[in-house]
């Protein structure tokens, strides 16, 4: 199985440690904390049903449930505190922030399901019911200047609270979806539709966080400290897209921000980027440019599962070529856009969990073109171009692609070139202007690209290339 059963030993071994150092072992700075544990039992629950992992069934079992006792461990049962319901946020840490029992909830839920332990849905019940409810309800006036429908960032085992509501929470749609389903409480499908209700001001105009009075300014804001609040974090957007799409489908507003984002193209500053492997650390939504060197390779599985499947085929066949070419180096929690190399030390099993689901779900994109393209295509090599001063190529990508000649009425040709210098390739691979496909022995440059939608999604892509004279 490659870099899917590689994924499944990494999980086996080091959840729920949020890194592993190779050479050293566990990071002591982060150690063990609820979103490693509970990303990884998504990932687990289903190897357990696959077939490809029966002989590895009782291990997982074991596993999972190891996991979900951890989690217990970590929430917090005194219920004279604010955090009451909540999950440290790490080994050692005061912290209880509501994105971790957005986490936690579907991932105690999916155990319970599988193993009977009614304490895995009693503390999913006890997250979602009473410390997520408390979080979208802080004190007013003091926390939050009136009820909003969004949920304080965090609150600690003092007390003291996070007022800040990030729209990295719409992922907890998920898991009080899932509770409203197995208990008909009308709180949960309350909750769900004034955080909706909320966050759909921010995410659709690509804001991350808002600052509520008393202690903040009653706005919108961005990448914090750094002005003029051009940046988001990809991973929140992925996280909040994913659940939103889970919910309410191929929505204006999803569709709006998904596009948004994902159509940020290489800059003269980042020209190995390639928004087909998944997106950047930070993304300028401002100036629609990647603002950092390296990708957040956790979105790739995020984005992967619904979004990219249904909705940007391309983009979801070519990411799973280069995370199974450079599978270790997708392990790492930030691979660079230049060669995939680490811009960090760390193997991180929550990027590890959603890319092993990613290669776990995968089905290929099945349309018109791919099945006349799997049975009539041939193999062609093709080299995303790095522009710069002087020219060069990333790395050659064996694709499939629809070889015709170039009829002499739909091209003007160049000086020292004949019409059997021109061809035409019918892909369904990110190629753009410039790029270089190699068909036959012979490399041909790509001088134009046209795409073919339906429904606004991209069915193929026709692309006008010429001869690569030396």
């Amino acid at each position: 199985m490659g870099a899917l059963q590689d994924y499944f030993d990494f999980i086996m071994q080091y959840a729920p440690y949020f890194y592993y150092i190779p050479s050293i072992g566990v990071d002591p700075e982060w150690d063990r904390g609820p979103a490693p544990a509970a990303h990884a039992i998504d990932f687990l629950i289903e190897c357990y049903s696959d077939s490809r992992f029966a002989d590895d069934k009782t291990d997982i079992y074991n596993k999972i449930v190891e996991l979900a006792d951890y989690l217990l461990s970590v929430q917090c049962t005194n219920n004279a505190k604010k955090a009451y319901g909540g999950f440290q946020s790490k080994d050692g840490s005061d912290f209880y922030y509501s994105i971790d029992a957005h986490r936690a909830i579907p991932a105690l839920l999916k155990a319970y399901d599988l193993t009977g332990t009614i304490g895995y849905y009693n503390a999913a019940v006890l997250a979602g019911g009473t410390y997520l409810y408390s979080m979208q309800h802080p004190p007013i006036p003091s926390v939050h200047d009136q009820y909003y429908g969004g949920f304080a960032q965090w609150v600690d085992i003092n007390d003291n609270y996070g007022p800040d509501m990030w729209v990295v929470d719409l992922y907890g749609i998920i898991g009080l979806k899932e509770l409203y389903t197995r208990t008909e409480e009308t709180k949960y499908q309350t909750m769900i539709d004034d955080s909706i209700s909320f966050y759909r001001q921010g995410i659709n105009n690509l804001w991350l966080y808002y600052k509520p009075p008393p202690s903040g300014d009653g706005a919108w804001h961005r990448a914090p400290g750094t002005p003029p609040e051009n940046l988001i974090f990809d991973d929140d957007y992925s996280y909040a897209l994913h659940s939103l799409y889970l919910y309410e489908g191929w929505s204006e507003t999803v569709e709006k921000v998904f596009r948004h984002c994902s159509e940020i193209t290489p800059t003269i500053d980042y020209p190995a980027y390639q928004p087909a492997v998944c997106w950047p650390g930070y993304l300028d939504v401002v100036n629609r440019k990647p603002d950092c060197k390296y990708y957040d390779a956790v979105t790739s599985g995020i984005l992967a599962l619904q979004l990219r499947k249904n909705h940007e085929g391309i983009s979801y066949e070519y990411a799973k070529k280069i995370i199974e070419l450079h599978s270790d180096s997708f392990m790492y929690w930030g691979p660079l856009f230049t060669d995939y190399s680490p811009v960090e030390n760390k193997k991180s099993v929550v990027t590890v969990s959603w890319l092993g689901r990613y290669l776990l779900q995968y089905s290929p994109v099945s349309n018109k073109f791919t099945q006349i393209l799997n049975a009539h295509g041939e193999t062609v090599t093709f080299y995303s171009v790095i522009p710069g001063e002087t020219e060069s190529y990333a790395e050659g990508i064996q694709i499939k692609a629809i070889v015709n000649p170039t009829r002499s009425t739909e091209i003007l040709l160049e000086p020292g070139y004949v019409i059997d210098d021109y061809v035409t390739f019918y892909v369904f691979s990110p190629l753009k202007h410039h790029d270089k496909l190699v068909h036959k022995s012979i490399s041909y440059v790509v001088l134009g690209v046209q795409d073919y939608r339906f429904q606004n999604d991209i069915m193929y892509l026709k692309a006008s290339c010429r001869r690569l004279i030396s």
